[in-house]
């Protein structure tokens, strides 16, 4: 696949690429798109390319324990069953306006192996909680869309969280391509 065409991998996302756009992110920049979820919660897309080969950027990724890197608010992430569908536990600190919320979660993870990984909430401190990860091949890199889907059990307006969503995944998509860079 060229550099020049950046396909739209994440279902039910209507964002087209234009020639900008594409540029953008090839130039490194993290493309968002946020999307109403419900009224507490919110939904969001990040798209980034990051110049290294699909199976290494794989490799990597499924180190789930390393995603405490990726993430900083990320405080604990380990796998807690292997097997065909992986269960993880991850624990995550978020320091809002008055108050530091602690949240958990346990997922299942399904793996379609170098092209796809989806989380799913089994239990935790969200109401809701999806979350899926696409590997493309684009160019001599990768393209990488990561969508989130959550809604956590406080009641906080959905505005908010869409939000602090559509602030925070750019920076840490950037600090997890730096990582990605630094372990090839």
């Amino acid at each position: 696949m060229s550099a020049s065409y950046i396909p739209n991998i994440t279902k039910g996302s209507d964002m087209t690429w234009s020639q900008d756009k594409q540029k953008l992110l090839m130039q490194g920049e993290i493309l968002v798109e946020t999307r109403s979820h419900n009224a507490w919660g919110g939904a969001v897309t990040a798209w980034m390319y990051v110049p290294l080969v699909r199976s290494h950027v794989w490799q990597q990724l499924t180190d789930y324990p390393r995603w405490v890197q990726y993430f900083p608010d990320i405080t604990k992430s380990e796998i807690i069953q292997r097997g065909e569908v992986k269960r993880l536990y991850q624990a995550a600190q978020k320091a809002f306006f008055f108050f530091t919320a602690q949240v958990e979660i346990y997922l299942n993870v399904a793996e379609e192996i170098g092209q796809r990984i989806q989380f799913r909430m089994e239990k935790g401190t969200f109401e809701d909680f999806t979350a899926n990860l696409e590997l493309k091949d684009c160019g001599n890199g990768t393209l990488l869309a990561y969508s989130v889907q959550a809604t956590p059990n406080i009641p906080i307006p959905s505005m908010f969280i869409q939000q602090a969503m559509n602030l925070e995944l750019p920076a840490n998509m950037r600090k997890m391509r730096q990582v990605l860079m630094l372990g090839q």
